[in-house]
């Protein structure tokens, strides 16, 4: 059994903010303010590439699920990400991302592989980290659990949600289906998936073949004109009401 542990703890915009190590990884949770210490579904979160836990995105989506749902958000910096080193490994891929962005070429070979090598590592610290939380009185175990992570964060995400049994619903996207789609196949619960028509990456056909492999009976897709980092924040909404949803409302 992996142990939790508080590094840091501060309270801002309604929401209580514990930063914590577990096994040595870093993570953030949010909690609400007040009523903190009720027990309350748990929505776990994955960042960006070359983002990290406390990115505006992470921390804006938290306001939305904490305040607007009373629920408790988590998120860990990936390998190579935020408070982690980059190893060798990790420099290389992404010298190499940024030599083939610089040369006008395809960036989804590289982002899929250094992506697909990241989940291997993360994956089984989600599991870590969720058994962990899930010895906190205020979340406890066979309460809702949600997953929620775009990009990078569906990359770890969706292989992360088909091991875990503990999983009752996920919001992914923006993502090629290469590797993914066989996880893909194996999640059956309810999702909700966000794609760019005009991504400049991830052509139509592919983010489609993603949200088709499912085995979701309830998924819903989510498709917006624009490119790639044109994401309207208001899929955020979509994603806290869906997750709202699935996974009920805090109870005292």
């Amino acid at each position: 059994m992996y142990s939790l542990t508080i590094t840091s703890e501060s309270t801002f915009n309604g929401m209580v903010e514990r930063d914590f190590t577990v096994d040595g990884v870093p993570g953030v949770l949010w909690s609400p303010a007040s009523g903190a210490a009720d027990r309350a579904p748990l929505v776990l979160m994955g960042h960006g590439g070359g983002n990290h836990k406390k990115h505006p995105a992470m921390s804006g989506r938290a306001q939305l699920l904490v305040s607007g749902c009373g629920f408790h958000v988590a998120v860990l910096d990936a390998p190579g990400h935020g408070d982690r080193p980059r190893t060798a490994h990790d420099e290389a891929e992404v010298a190499e991302l940024f030599r083939a962005r610089a040369a006008g070429e395809p960036e989804g070979p590289i982002v899929v592989r250094y992506n697909a090598h990241l989940a291997e590592l993360a994956v089984p610290e989600y599991r870590a980290t969720l058994d962990a939380l899930q010895e906190l009185p205020e979340i406890g175990t066979g309460g809702p659990v949600g997953y929620f992570g775009i990009n990078m964060g569906t990359a770890i995400g969706i292989p992360f949600v088909a091991s875990e049994p503990r999983i009752t619903a996920a919001v992914f996207g923006q993502h090629w289906p290469d590797v993914l789609a066989e996880h893909a196949a194996r999640i059956t619960v309810p999702v909700e998936f966000a794609m760019q028509w005009d991504d400049e990456h991830i052509t139509r056909e592919e983010a489609l073949a993603l949200f088709d492999a499912f085995a979701s009976k309830e998924k819903s897709l989510h498709a917006n004109s624009g490119r790639h980092k044109e994401l309207p924040r208001f899929e955020a909404d979509s994603a806290a009401r869906f997750l709202a949803r699935h996974l009920g409302s805090a109870a005292s």
